[in-house]
C-alpha cells in the first residue's frame, strides 16, 4: 500500500511526488527565490530600522516597552499573553533589565536572517531562527504579520536542500555536507597486471638452472 524502503530493521516510507518536487528537487528552486528573497528583505528592512534606532542599540527601551505592554494584565478583557509560564519568563526578563542587551540581540538577528535569506546562505537555519523569532511575537501577543511569516519559514525549513540551491547554499552545501551523511572511504588504487610478465616467468622457467 506504501511505496516505501527498508533500510537495516526500520522501514523508509517515501514522499509523494509533489513533496519530493518542491522539497527535493532542485528544479523547484526557481519557485522558491522569490518567496525566500522576500521574506530576507522583510527581516531586514526590520533589522536595519531597530539598528538606526537608538531605541534599540543603545537603551533598550523600545524592547523594555514592547515587553510591559506585553506583560500587562488589563481590568477587562484578556491579556495579550495567554499563557502564564510564558509572562513569568517576559517578567523574568524585565526584572533582570535584559532589554538593555537582548534588544541589540534582536536587531542584529533580523539583520542577519534577512541577509542569509536574500543571498541563500543556509537558508534552513535562517528561516528557523526567523520562525522562532516570529514564534516569540506571537507568543507576547504581537500578531500583526508574524503568523504569515512563521509559515513561509517553516515552508523554507521544509525546503532547505533546494530553497538556496539558486544562492550560496549551492556552494556551502555541496563543500559543508550534512553531518548525518556516511563518509565513504576513498577507493584502493587498482594495480593493472603486466601483461608481459607471465611471458617473462616463462622464459626464466625454461632456461636451465646452474648447478
Amino acid at each position: 500500500m506504501f511505496n516505501s524502503l527498508k533500510p537495516g530493521q526500520g522501514r523508509l516510507i517515501t514522499d509523494p511526488p509533489l513533496a519530493r518536487f518542491l522539497f527535493s528537487d532542485t528544479r523547484s528552486a526557481w519557485l522558491w527565490l522569490p518567496i525566500r528573497v522576500l521574506l530576507g528583505i522583510t527581516w531586514l528592512q526590520s533589522g536595519l530600522g531597530k539598528i538606526n534606532n537608538p531605541a534599540w542599540m543603545e537603551t533598550g527601551e523600545a524592547l523594555r516597552g514592547f515587553w510591559q505592554n506585553a506583560v500587562a494584565i488589563p481590568e477587562s478583557g484578556r491579556p495579550p499573553i495567554t499563557y502564564d509560564w510564558y509572562r513569568g519568563f517576559i517578567q523574568g526578563l524585565l526584572d533582570a533589565e535584559a532589554y538593555t542587551w537582548f534588544a541589540k540581540v534582536v536587531a542584529l538577528g533580523e539583520t542577519l536572517i534577512g541577509v542569509a535569506l536574500i543571498i541563500g546562505a543556509f537558508v534552513g537555519i535562517a528561516a528557523f531562527f526567523g520562525a522562532f523569532m516570529n514564534w516569540n511575537f506571537i507568543m507576547a501577543g504581537s500578531a500583526s504579520t508574524n503568523g504569515l511569516l512563521l509559515v513561509v519559514a517553516v515552508l523554507l525549513i521544509l525546503a532547505w536542500k533546494v530553497a538556496g540551491y539558486i544562492g550560496a547554499d549551492y556552494f556551502l552545501l555541496r563543500w559543508l555536507g550534512t553531518p548525518w551523511s556516511p563518509r565513504v572511504p576513498p577507493a584502493p588504487a587498482v594495480v593493472e597486471p603486466d601483461e608481459a610478465e607471465p611471458v617473462r616467468r616463462q622464459r626464466f622457467e625454461e632456461q636451465p638452472g646452474d648447478i
